[in-house]
């Protein structure tokens, strides 16, 4: 088995409960790793044989732009979603944080990790 990661992709979105978080939005950072058998792509070395990194960073960017009121929730769509579009990947681990949070205190970030498989 193998694993891919993408680090700290930076997306500018608009979750939270607070109304001013869906107007004013902010920064947020997601991690992502995923695990899939990528033999036949080092024997091959065609894209077409692994997980294209690109699709994931699509589908993050996309997710991720869809509001939603918790971490947790656009999480697991970001989970759902590669699990369902991407086959060959057997295990999803995703880390949505939002960067300085509107939490009254000195917290350079509050984040949720979910993780999923087939």
């Amino acid at each position: 088995m193998s694993t891919i990661r993408l680090k700290n992709i930076k997306i500018y979105a608009f979750h939270g409960c607070m109304l001013e978080e869906g107007q004013i939005g902010s920064d947020y950072l997601v991690n992502l790793s995923v695990r899939a058998n990528l033999d036949e792509a080092a024997n091959s070395d065609e894209l077409k044989d692994t997980v294209d990194y690109v699709l994931l960073q699509k589908i993050v960017k996309e997710e991720m732009a869809i509001r939603s009121k918790l971490l947790e929730h656009v999480g697991r769509r970001i989970k759902d979603r590669i699990l369902l579009t991407i086959p060959l990947v057997n295990f999803v681990k995703v880390t949505v944080a939002k960067v300085n949070p509107p939490i009254g205190g000195d917290v350079a970030e509050v984040s949720v990790t979910v993780v999923g498989k087939r």
